[in-house]
C-alpha cells in the first residue's frame, strides 16, 4: 500500500511518499540562499575608492574600500597630543624633583636658616640693652617682629624643601597617571576609527554586491559591498509533524540537485519552534496534516555547484510509522 502526504514548501508542494514494498526516501524541496556579509563603516563617510567589483574573489583581509572623513585627521592628531601631554605629566610626577629644583630649594632653606639666626642674634643683644633704657621700647618691638618673621619664613622653607623631597602625593600621581590611561585609550578609539575608514573583507567568498560609488556618501552601518561565501550555502525546508521528531539540530543529511545524483552533505542548522501555515489551532485530521516546520540546512560545498536560487531536494529521515 502506498502513502502520500502532500504539503507546501516556498508556495510549491513536495511529496513526502513510501511504500511498503519499496520504500522510497522521504524528501523536502528547498531554494538555496548563500551566507552573505555586509562589510560597511560605522560611522558616516565618503568613499574615495572601490577597489572591487561583482564577482570579484576576495580572501580575508583583502583590501575592498577606501573612505574618508574630512576631521579624522585632525582629530586623531589632537587625541594623540592629548595622550602625549597627560603621559608627561604622569612621568614628571613619578620622577620627582629635577636637581636643580632640589638645589634652589636646600639654599632657599640655608639663607632663611641664615636670616633667622641673624634676627634671633639681634633680639638678644636688644633685649638688655632694652632692659637698662639704652635702647628704647620701639626698638625691641621691631626687633622681636624680625626675629618672628625670619624664624616663620625658615619653617615654610624647611616645609617646602620636604615636599620637594618626598615628590607629589600617591593620591596625585595615581590620578595622573589615570588621566594618562583615559587620554591613551581616547587616542586608540580615534586611531580605531581611522582603521575603519580602510574596509577590508572579515571573510573569504565572492562580491556580489557593489553598493557604493567613488564620492558617495555612506550612513553608519550601511553596506558598502556584500560578499557572499559560496562554499556555505543552505536551504530553508519544511516538513510535517510526523518528520520534525526524527530531526536533531546538527544531525547530518543530504541534499542534490534536479537532474544530478550527486549527494552533497550538510547538517541541520535550526529547526523552528512554531509551526507554520496554520490560521488555528488544527481541530481536524486535514488540518493536522497542514501544520508544517521550518528547517534550516547548511552544506558545505567545496564545488561551488550549489548556486543561490536552486532547489535542492533534501532526503529525510523516514518518521516511525
Amino acid at each position: 500500500m502506498v502513502r502520500a502526504y502532500v504539503f507546501m514548501a516556498f508556495g510549491l508542494p513536495f511529496l513526502l511518499s513510501g511504500c511498503s514494498g519499496s520504500p522510497v526516501p522521504e524528501t523536502a524541496v528547498g531554494t538555496l540562499e548563500m551566507v552573505e556579509v555586509d562589510v560597511g563603516p560605522l560611522q558616516p563617510a565618503r568613499a574615495l575608492r572601490v577597489l572591487v567589483q561583482e564577482g570579484d574573489v576576495v580572501m580575508v583581509g583583502d583590501t575592498l574600500v577606501l573612505l574618508s572623513t574630512p576631521t579624522m585627521a585632525s582629530s586623531t592628531a589632537q587625541a594623540e597630543a592629548r595622550a602625549a601631554a597627560a603621559m608627561e605629566a604622569a612621568r614628571e610626577l613619578t620622577r620627582g624633583a629635577r636637581p636643580a629644583e632640589l638645589s634652589r630649594a636646600q639654599a632657599d632653606l640655608q639663607v632663611a636658616n641664615a636670616d633667622a639666626e641673624r634676627a634671633s642674634a639681634d633680639l638678644a643683644r636688644l633685649e638688655p640693652l632694652a632692659a637698662s633704657g639704652d635702647v628704647s621700647r620701639a626698638t625691641l618691638d621691631a626687633a622681636r617682629s624680625a626675629a618672628r618673621m625670619t624664624a616663620g619664613r625658615r619653617d615654610a622653607v624647611r616645609e617646602a624643601l620636604r615636599l620637594v623631597e618626598e615628590g607629589a602625593r600617591v593620591e596625585r600621581r595615581q590620578a595622573a597617571a589615570a588621566e594618562a590611561r583615559g587620554a591613551q585609550a581616547a587616542a586608540e578609539g580615534w586611531r580605531a576609527t581611522a582603521n575603519d575608514l580602510v574596509l577590508i573583507a572579515p571573510v573569504s567568498g565572492v562580491v556580489s554586491s557593489r553598493n557604493v560609488e567613488p564620492g558617495e556618501v555612506l550612513a553608519a552601518g550601511q553596506s558598502a559591498v556584500t560578499v557572499a561565501q559560496p562554499t556555505r550555502p543552505w536551504a530553508r525546508i519544511y516538513v510535517s509533524q510526523f518528520v520534525l521528531p526524527t530531526l536533531r539540530w546538527g544531525d547530518s543529511i543530504s541534499g542534490r540537485l534536479d537532474g544530478d545524483s550527486t549527494l552533497f552533505r550538510g547538517r541541520i542548522a535550526a529547526i523552528a519552534t512554531r509551526a507554520e501555515f496554520t490560521p488555528r489551532v488544527a481541530l481536524t485530521d486535514k488540518e493536522r496534516a497542514d501544520l508544517l516546520f521550518g528547517v534550516k540546512v547548511e552544506f558545505a560545498d567545496t564545488t561551488q555547484r550549489l548556486r543561490a536560487g536552486l532547489p535542492i531536494t533534501v532526503i529525510l529521515p523516514r518518521p516511525t510509522p
